[in-house]
């Protein structure tokens, strides 16, 4: 069986974990919480990093941080997870999708615009399977509007937009610590920002909003998000390793690449001009009508037949039953969003995939044209 992701187990994750539980510091304060935020703020290069429960409320956190309430609007892109439409939802603001690039994944810029209302607070790009989205004209039009831009950047630790990395270009980033992250602890989140006043506000509403000087006493909503000490310990040990699992990332896509690059039907990724380091955090790839069979098909005969797991892509947040009320117009009005669901796929592309795993899933592939 080849899996489309197995966790890696950094080598110093047993040590720092029984050091976490030796000193007997297991819930949310501890040496390894302080030194994974420092750490990773620098690997990202921010000031700032605050961890907390997992990407999802950590996206969640990261829009409260920024003032979104309920009436707001915050603009996504429409071919993305699930759980940046609910973190929108949670606090009562609307979801508002915006089609994707073909080419990228990534939403659309020209189509931003089209899109800003008196009720647009924020703008969240996704950097979806590891590729950054085209940050400047972004950052532009928020400024033009006066917006605030949350990265979701779960998808793209040590991805490069223009030399900055993914997270540190809006005003706050998030990041998801899901085992098939680049950098993991099981579940977990991070927020990352060069503004104090939001690393100050990310830090009260994670830890359920005590009062300064008063504990227990709670003048507004907090959240409980926070992230224990072993869960750090074990995140410490991972971004120990990020360059390391970056660099496998950027071998696995050079392997598929030069394995498929002449298969006729296959729309492999390829990383956009201003993309420093494409992450490659699944290897994604859009299935053409000239293939001969469907994506569901070839999904089918590569778990059947060859024992190879893969993913298809996400579904258009548009089309989420959960989300019907958002969402009463055209459904043709996101075509391509629609198309890459329906066509795109990813490889297996974890961390601990071997270049004979990845022989098999381009023999497999191959023998399907």
């Amino acid at each position: 069986m080849v899996p489309v992701n197995e966790p890696k187990i950094p080598k110093n994750a047993i040590k720092y974990v029984t050091d976490a539980v030796s000193s007997g510091w297991i819930s949310s304060a501890g040496k390894y919480v302080d030194e994974f935020e420092t750490s990773f703020a620098k690997y990202v290069g921010t000031r700032y990093a605050t961890t907390c429960s997992n990407g999802t409320v950590s996206l969640q956190l990261a829009l409260a941080s920024l003032g979104v309430k309920a009436g707001d609007e915050v603009i996504i892109p429409n071919l993305t997870i699930i759980s940046c439409a609910l973190a929108c939802v949670y606090l009562g603001a609307t979801p508002v999708v915006v089609d994707v690039e073909r080419d990228s994944f990534c939403i659309d810029v020209s189509k931003i615009e089209e899109k800003i209302t008196s009720k647009t607070k924020a703008i969240m790009p996704v950097h979806l399977y590891g590729q950054c989205c085209d940050m400047e004209p972004i950052l532009s039009i928020a400024k033009k509007y006066n917006l605030s831009v949350l990265e979701d950047a779960a998808e793209a630790i040590g991805a490069e937009y223009k030399g900055k990395r993914a997270g540190s270009m809006g005003d706050i980033g998030s990041f998801s610590l899901y085992a098939n992250k680049l950098v993991t602890c099981g579940e977990g989140g991070v927020l990352t920002t060069n503004d104090e006043n939001l690393y100050e506000r990310a830090k009260t509403l994670k830890n359920l909003a005590h009062s300064k000087g008063k504990r227990f006493w709670h003048e507004e909503i907090g959240f409980n998000f926070r992230m224990t000490n072993i869960q750090s310990a074990l995140a410490l040990a991972s971004l120990e390793e990020a360059d390391e699992s970056l660099k496998h990332k950027q071998d696995m896509a050079s392997w598929y690449t030069e394995g498929l690059n002449e298969t006729e039907g296959l729309s492999l990724p390829r990383a956009r001009p201003y993309n420093t380091i494409h992450s490659f955090w699944m290897y994604a790839i859009v299935v053409e009508d000239s293939f001969g069979i469907s994506v569901l098909e070839l999904i089918r005969r590569l778990k059947e037949e060859y024992q190879i797991d893969t993913r298809p892509f996400f579904y258009p947040i548009n089309e989420q039953p959960a989300l019907a009320k958002y969402f009463r117009e055209d459904k043709t009005l996101y075509p391509v969003s629609k198309e890459l669901s329906e066509k795109g796929f990813y490889l297996p592309s974890g961390l601990t995939l071997t270049k004979l795993q990845a022989d098999e899933v381009i023999s497999a592939i191959k023998s399907k044209i």
